[in-house]
């Protein structure tokens, strides 16, 4: 890569920028985690991590990545057999649905086009078929990191309801947790799966179940083995703001001060600002001439975007280019998406200057990549910002 100056522009779509302040507070010094001290930062967190959620139930925290939390729902809520019914929304609900089978249970796969979520209608035909109620749960993702696409869990929830069916509802929000707007409890879901590296503004090392009466009660029955995913010994524990084993201290202190972070902003402001970058950045590429992979207006991620490239052009050579020349990298195409997307991350700590200088220097990599493009992306999505800036003052 070419020596370049500056900082570093890291817009995929997680992990993501951290915080200055963040950073600071990891490097305090480790303590007990036994201690007293440690008891209130525990305390501390899991009661501020609940406002995020959209919940006032528990939640646990895994020193683990979001695939930790994954088989976290799946195992304390599931028996060998059981029947889930999972969505093909792109490269993570893939993969999901990869690990349920493995565990041994029974996975009805619907095909997906990863350009729209999961349709609420299907889910209402497929639970309405099932008059034995097998299905034991519906696992789907809510914000496809993949695809920037995001599935209408309000919708999707109705549509269970609507059929009377008493599955249970597991999501994913490891990308969207802090970026777009998500209600645990009002949504009805049963066990919301976050992870810290994206919209909580942290490194990766830290993963969340939010957990529903309805699943805690399914926890009970549930057959599938598990010790050190086992919620029980980690809601006792996390009572008196404590853990089973030893916890990601410093990464708790990192927690804390991410969480500090959002509720000063304020989370329906944070939303807003994500919104806001995610409706410039679309214009950007109609600005360009290039084509955004969700095919659904209702659907646009407010966390990243997938922008598709013209036919005989490589995505990932367009990345590359990009990266030694600007020193920014951007999202890789996943799976059957490799080398016809990349993705522009705009979630976490970010902001109108961040987005900017990204679509920037997005601009300059397609010219030189020789990508036939239009030169009026950048002054699109700043014709976007500035109409949001003044929507903003006059609302004041």
């Amino acid at each position: 890569m070419s020596f370049a100056g500056g900082r570093h522009f890291l817009q995929i779509p997680g992990p993501t920028n951290v915080p200055d302040s963040v950073l600071r507070a990891m490097a305090a010094p480790t303590i007990d985690h036994r201690g007293p001290e440690f008891g209130e930062l525990g305390r501390t967190v899991l009661a501020g991590l609940k406002p995020v959620f959209g919940t006032t139930r528990p939640v646990v925290i895994y020193p683990a990545s979001g695939t930790g939390a994954w088989e976290a729902a799946l195992v304390n809520t599931l028996s060998p057999g059981d029947k889930v019914l999972c969505f093909e929304t792109g490269h993570f609900a893939t993969l999901w649905q990869e690990m349920a089978r493995r565990l041994g249970l029974t996975v009805h796969f619907v095909p997906g086009d990863w350009r729209h979520g999961v349709d609420p209608a299907r889910v209402a035909e497929l639970l309405g078929q099932d008059g034995a109620h097998e299905i034991k749960a519906v696992c789907l993702v809510h914000n496809e990191t993949s695809t920037g696409v995001t599935s209408r869990i309000p919708e999707i929830r109705a549509a269970i309801d609507n059929a009377g069916h008493p599955a249970l509802l597991l999501v994913d929000t490891i990308s969207s947790l802090g970026s777009i707007d998500y209600r645990h409890d009002e949504w009805g879901v049963d066990v919301t799966v976050a992870g810290s590296q994206k919209g909580l503004m942290l490194p990766p090392g830290l993963s969340f179940n939010a957990i529903s009466d309805k699943a805690l009660a399914a926890s009970e029955k549930a057959k599938l083995p598990r010790s050190f995913w086992d919620w029980r010994p980690l809601l006792e524990a996390g009572e008196r703001g404590y853990f089973p084993y030893t916890p990601a201290t410093n990464l708790l202190y990192g927690l804390r001060e991410a969480l500090r972070l959002l509720e000063a902003e304020g989370l329906p402001n944070v939303f807003a600002r994500h919104l806001r970058h995610a409706e410039a950045t679309r214009a950007a590429v109609e600005g360009w001439g290039l084509e955004v992979l969700c095919a659904d207006e209702r659907e646009h991620s407010a966390a990243l975007t997938a922008v598709v490239v013209p036919e005989g052009h490589d995505a990932d050579k367009i990345r590359a280019l990009i990266l030694d020349r600007f020193d920014m990298s951007l999202g890789a195409g996943l799976g059957k998406l490799a080398g016809r997307v990349f993705r522009i991350g705009h979630l976490g700590s970010f902001n109108d200057l961040s987005l900017a200088g990204t679509l920037s220097g997005v601009q300059m990599g397609l010219a030189l990549s020789g990508v036939p493009i239009r030169p009026d992306g950048v002054n699109a999505a700043l014709d976007r910002l500035a109409a949001a800036s003044r929507t903003d003052r006059e609302a004041r």
